[in-house]
């Protein structure tokens, strides 16, 4: 059995054990016992108890015994589906045009299509590209679906109608009828400009393409791209000398010490410490609280490197016995170009904003500073774990942020404010069909983790799927699930990238829109104080985001010292009359304990329309 097996085994066996079970059920039958408890205890408690259940500690011991074979069978699945949605597909030379050759790897007799080509300039590329790569494989096929079968069993073993309400447990929307009516909704308030989007791309195909207009799945991303250059000349090249990799990694610490009051040091590693000799180390340090923790910087393109930006912890927070804070350790992974003999590492738009993006679930696992470690940092709820990192992007498209640190690497030139007015207005071109896509995979994801067995095959519930929430035609003989690599970590939880932007998009109006550095505008009177390494004593119960923070600040940035279910609460105490939508709607995020969609629709759908807040796309 592999090493990965044999670690999702141990895991689902913790929460199959019925000796810890028993234990744990006992202290919280006894109410004078929990009340002793301090709130981020009691809630751990219950997030262990939440486990339990839904892993099928109350099965006898044989359906437990079949619940941890369904996860270690589920994992090994997904590995495979996974490494298949990456392989490339090939095809004989002579079925393709030679004049197309060169835009791919030519082997032998054989074309290899490893992507879709997306930006390709050459309709017939892309459609080439998209054929050939979306060309449905069996094996995976095959996988695909054992994988959503497993995922289905388990769930019904366990108690659960489907996988779906399973997976939501314990989330913001809670259960899939909430997600449906969010992505269903959306799709309705998004529908008209999605349209008007789609015909301003076939405008610009029939004014590049007259003989072929009619618009398909592989035309959006390059004619939008050129609309938006044709109308904002927001050449890369134009903006890269501005945003060297030094410059950047300045405007975030300026960033971080104004709001914050934390600042990032360069630190040497010792000798064997990093896995890669241009890995940098960065020490996180408050201005009075001292060191918060470390993040490795994997900054560079090497052979074998996975071609994907993350972040992904390597030691959680936690507060240890002795009294002493576990720092947490974390690394941000990106795939930078390394400085040439002329120049330094300069970053488009797009990396820059990556950049901070990442940075924001850095700062998070560095904030995040709970009592224990299963709570620690980006360890919440899916559908909040992006807020932070979304968040991230509005101050790295703010001019006011940008003119901190934006300068030519040559000469010292702030970058231009009409240059960067010309970039945020772009991000709004064809926004609105760029999140109807989002809808419509979330939308697919959802109906895959529904009822089992599945009416008809997974091919033809997409086809049906992106017919009825995005619009452009189906194509046969494709079988695009089938490269849709979130099925495996975000299963039942892709809709999680539409409702943190929208909560995102409504942070930043409320808290950071007037001035993105004041750290003292967010938060009710009576919020600031300090935690150090213990108790905050302004925690008066479950629903204070407090309990056991390190540092504790006047700023929504203290969202991300949350133990995901006290979000909610937290959120609610924001002054309610200052959140105002543009169609003059009161902002009430949540009702009860529970999301109003119409609301965080109206977040969403608003955002396509205006300055940079196209980041809810």
């Amino acid at each position: 059995m592999s090493f990965p097996i044999l670690c999702a085994g141990w895991p689902t066996w913790l929460n199959t054990n019925v000796e810890l079970y028993q234990s744990l059920q006992k202290l919280l039958a006894d109410k004078k016992l929990v009340d002793s408890l301090d709130p981020e205890t009691r809630r751990v408690a219950e997030l262990f108890m939440f486990d339990f259940e839904i892993s099928g500690i109350h099965l006898d011991e044989e359906k437990r015994k079949r619940a941890v074979d369904l996860n270690v069978k589920i994992l090994d699945l997904s590995n495979t589906f996974l490494m298949g949605t990456n392989f490339p597909n090939k095809i004989e030379k002579h079925l393709l045009p030679e004049h197309i050759h060169r835009n791919f790897v030519v082997t032998g007799s054989h074309v290899i299509i490893d992507g879709l080509h997306a930006e390709a300039p050459d309709d017939l590329v892309r459609e080439a590209a998209y054929k050939i790569f979306l060309y449905p494989n069996a094996g995976q096929l095959k996988c695909l679906e054992e994988l959503l079968s497993n995922r289905d069993l388990l769930a019904k073993l366990v108690g659960y109608s489907t996988y779906s309400h399973r997976a939501l447990q314990g989330t913001i929307a809670k259960n899939p009828e909430t997600v449906m009516q969010f992505l269903e909704k959306l799709s309705d308030k998004l529908s008209e400009r999605t349209i008007k989007d789609f015909e301003m791309i076939r405008g610009m195909k029939m004014k590049l393409n007259p003989q072929n207009s009619e618009l398909m799945p592989w035309d959006p991303p390059y004619y939008s791209g050129v609309i938006r250059a044709e109308r904002y000349n927001i050449e890369p090249s134009l903006y890269c000398p501005f945003f060297s990799l030094g410059a950047c990694m300045e405007g975030l610490n300026i960033l971080f010490t104004k709001l914050l009051g934390i600042t990032l040091y360069a630190e040497q590693p010792a000798k064997g410490e990093v896995w890669c000799e241009d890995v940098r180390k960065l020490a996180v340090v408050h201005e009075s609280e001292g060191l918060l923790g470390y993040i490795y910087c994997d900054f560079f393109q090497r052979a074998d490197k996975p071609h994907q930006d993350c972040h992904f912890t390597i030691r959680g927070g936690r507060l240890k016995e002795d009294g002493e804070y576990q720092l947490p350790v974390v690394v941000l992974m990106l795939n930078l170009p390394h400085s040439s003999r002329n120049s330094p590492t300069l970053l488009t738009p797009g990396m820059m904003e990556n950049l901070f993006h990442e940075m924001g679930h850095a700062m998070h696992s560095m904030l995040g500073r709970t009592r224990y470690q299963h709570v620690t940092g980006t360890r919440c709820p899916t559908d909040f774990a992006e807020v932070p990192s979304i968040l991230m992007e509005y101050f790295a498209n703010d001019y006011r942020v940008v003119t901190q640190f934006a300068r030519h690497y040559q000469t010292g030139q702030s970058l231009p404010k009409n240059m960067v007015s010309r970039l945020c207005e772009s991000k709004k071109v064809c926004a609105a069909a760029d999140m109807q896509l989002q809808v419509f995979y979330a939308t697919l994801d959802q109906i895959y983790h529904g009822k089992h067995p599945l009416r008809t095959s997974t091919t033809d519930i997409l086809r049906e799927t992106q017919e009825k929430f995005y619009g452009l035609p189906y194509v046969p003989n494709t079988a695009w699930q089938l490269r849709f690599s979130h099925l495996v970590g975000y299963g039942a939880k892709y809709y999680s990238y539409l409702m943190s932007r929208a909560v995102a998009s409504m942070v930043w109006k409320e808290c950071f829109q007037q001035d993105p550095f004041n750290r003292v505008s967010c938060l009710p009177a009576g919020r600031q104080g300090s935690a150090i390494g213990g108790r905050c004593s302004h925690t008066a119960g479950a629903g204070s985001p407090c309990s056991w923070c390190k540092v504790c600040f006047r700023s929504v940035l203290l969202l991300m010292t949350l133990s995901v279910p006290l979000f909610p609460t937290w959120i609610r105490t924001l002054k309610p009359s200052s959140w105002i939508l543009s169609d003059g709607s009161t902002l009430a995020l949540l009702n009860q304990g529970r999301v109003d969609m119409n609301v965080v629709v109206n977040a969403a759908a608003v955002n396509t329309r205006s300055g940079f807040q196209y980041s809810l796309l």
